[in-house]
């Protein structure tokens, strides 16, 4: 499962490369593909990295609403850009994506926002995405 680990955090890194330069997901994606082919030093872009970007992008819009809906008390453009790029990959993820357990993928997010977030930002990225793995009968529905 490490390999699905490394490709969580790598699409995390295309997101929030993207939210940073104020490009699509798409292009970031592409930037990151070109690159891995053209210098061995760039690691390469797995299948299941480029699944979870491209899946992000199909429901960007959606995943962002569910976030600025159930966010209590945070504007979604004054979130830090870190947990609401993990935020947008672990919902993704956890409510269209159904070859991982809930939990996994959760836990994982959580991870990444120990790794590379703020000290409170893993409780709260963790509190959010478990609202949404209860509500995913309903999301997934309205989507």
């Amino acid at each position: 499962m490490a390999a699905r680990n490394t490709a969580r955090k790598r699409a995390f890194q295309i997101l929030f490369e993207a939210d940073q330069r104020g490009e699509s997901v798409q292009t970031v994606l592409a930037d990151w593909v070109r690159l891995s082919r053209s210098d061995t030093r760039q690691p390469p872009v797995t299948e299941y990295t480029m699944e979870l970007v491209e899946g992000y992008a199909q429901y960007a819009d959606r995943i962002d609403d569910l976030i600025i809906t159930y966010a209590v008390d945070w504007e979604i453009d004054r979130m830090p850009v870190v947990d609401r790029n993990i935020l947008r990959l672990g919902a993704y993820e956890l409510i269209w994506v159904d070859g991982t357990p809930d939990a996994v993928v959760i836990d994982e997010a959580v991870q990444l926002a120990k790794e590379f977030s703020t000290d409170d930002s893993p409780s709260f990225v963790n509190g959010l995405l478990a609202r949404f793995k209860d509500l995913k009968p309903n999301l997934r529905r309205e989507a």
